[in-house]
């Protein structure tokens, strides 16, 4: 036990240096994007968000998942999953070639035909690399690759900005997201011991895919549940509107995705580990949440609450719109993380077929709130999705406690210490910026009183987490010393 506590925490150590690092410069590089590019040039890139979200879960879930749940994997098992995410990405990259002007013309934006087949090249480029990625998983080596998305996405971020610098408008977004790709495939391949032999075994793809077609299918509903607001958003009103709206979901994501995606990859190769071991499982699992919820809760909270000084300070008064629906974004955010460890907690135990129902169950919820938020505007929409965010919760934790005796009520219940500590931080923020002027005094006023008030009375209501904070930092410490 001793043992895979220990190379867990490495492991989170390093996916957590991996996921703030590469998300601290992606901060950066999109503030400077921002300053120097038009709404209307994210929203472009906006609307092939969903066609690009698809094609890549084809290639990253499902048979990766599968590997990684599996005991005795083989090299015929990795070369078998080499060959069918190449040959799926062709195929895929073949279909949006053709159907790029049918994609334009349903936008009504003709220069989205050249946008469309350049930047679905990344498909292809990602799928040569997705094996090696799965390697280091399974290994638990997220050094390796916290170094490769660091390096990819600093060297991209660079080029993005000169080509922005220069002109090139949307096309300085397509080249940096394509060079990020190429980058982090040649460094892979470099890196990682493990080459394809190219082979393709039938019985490999059947035991993985048996698995695996689940996750990949509820993979795909998620992607559509998670991009489809950007297809609505740019049809029903422009690009310049839907860059507006995935602005404030990308500096939402910011945080939310990097703790969910720490949680993500480094908990269920541990918790598929655990998988004969069900009271270990579960006490994982629950451990998790806990610790989840006291880092989201405040986070996305502070991030509501200084969306104005934000959006003011790092994006400029040209930004302004998107502070209503950052305000909202962020709490539509907050359920995410949690969502995952609920969804990992399935496949984990083997059951992707859960997993899939209970993504196929949040479909008529989503069409539903669309319909009926879309005539009333975009904050309609964002406060929409927060209604949504919290019933996929309610859904999620429902069946995982079904299969491991932890549901809805239980999962609330040990909420509420962080929900009180984190309501006390937003009524102490609110009133220490209310009165002050200058946006950097309450960017970082706000920030202080936030992170005092909410350590403080987390110390008081005896929260164990800041006790497992602490000696986290001390590994952290001393792996640095």
């Amino acid at each position: 036990m001793e043992g895979l506590k220990s190379k867990a925490t490495i492991s989170i150590l390093w996916n957590t240096f991996e996921k703030f690092s590469v998300k601290g410069g992606q901060f950066v590089i999109g503030i400077i994007l921002a300053r120097l590019l038009l709404p209307e040039d994210f929203g472009l890139i906006g609307m092939l968000s969903i066609f690009l979200a698809i094609s890549q879960a084809f290639i990253t879930s499902g048979m990766g998942s599968g590997l990684i749940q599996k005991k005795n994997r083989t090299n015929d098992d990795f070369s078998t999953v080499f060959v069918f995410n190449v040959v799926v990405s062709v195929l895929f990259y073949a279909v949006l070639y053709v159907l790029a002007p049918l994609i334009a013309d349903f936008f009504e934006t003709s220069r989205l035909v050249l946008i469309t087949r350049v930047l679905t090249l990344n498909i292809v480029v990602n799928s040569l690399s997705n094996v090696q990625r799965t390697w280091l998983v399974i290994d638990l080596d997220f050094k390796t690759t916290a170094i490769i998305n660091v390096v990819s996405v600093i060297v991209s971020g660079c080029l993005g900005i000169y080509f922005a610098y220069i002109g090139y408008g949307v096309w300085a977004l397509v080249l940096r997201n394509l060079f990020g790709s190429i980058i982090s495939v040649f460094i892979f391949w470099f890196i990682v011991k493990w080459k394809p032999s190219f082979r393709f075994s039938i019985q490999s793809f059947k035991e993985l895919f048996g698995f695996g077609s689940k996750i990949l299918l509820a993979s795909i509903i998620g992607q559509v549940f998670n991009n489809v607001y950007n297809v609505f958003v740019g049809k029903a009103f422009s690009a310049n509107v839907l860059g507006y709206y995935t602005t404030a979901e990308k500096y939402s994501d910011l945080l939310a995705q990097s703790i969910s995606s720490v949680t993500q990859q480094v908990t269920y190769p541990i918790l598929a580990s655990l998988q004969d071991d069900k009271e270990r499982m579960v006490s994982v699992y629950k451990r998790l949440i806990h610790m989840t919820v006291f880092f989201i809760f405040p986070v996305m909270t502070l991030l509501s609450l200084l969306a104005d000084p934000f959006v003011r300070i790092f994006l400029t008064d040209k930004w302004a719109s998107v502070v209503p629906l950052l305000k909202w974004m962020a709490f539509a955010k907050v359920f995410y993380p949690i969502k995952v460890i609920n969804t990992n907690i399935l496949n984990a135990n083997g059951r992707s077929d859960l997993f899939l129902k209970v993504d196929l169950v949040q479909i008529p919820l989503l069409i539903l709130m669309i319909l009926v938020t879309i005539p009333l505007g975009l904050k309609a929409i964002v406060i929409g999705h927060v209604i949504i965010s919290f019933l996929s919760f309610i859904i999620n934790a429902y069946v995982s406690g079904k299969l491991c005796g932890y549901g809805v009520y239980d999962q609330l219940k040990d909420l509420l210490f962080y929900t009180v500590a984190t309501i006390v931080m937003a009524v102490v923020v609110y009133y220490s910026i209310s009165f002050i002027q200058s946006y950097y005094l309450k960017l970082i006023i706000g920030c202080f009183s936030g992170l005092v008030s909410y350590v403080t009375v987390c110390y008081f209501l005896k929260v164990k987490e800041l006790k497992e904070v602490s000696d986290f930092l001390s590994v952290l410490k001393n792996k640095i010393t």
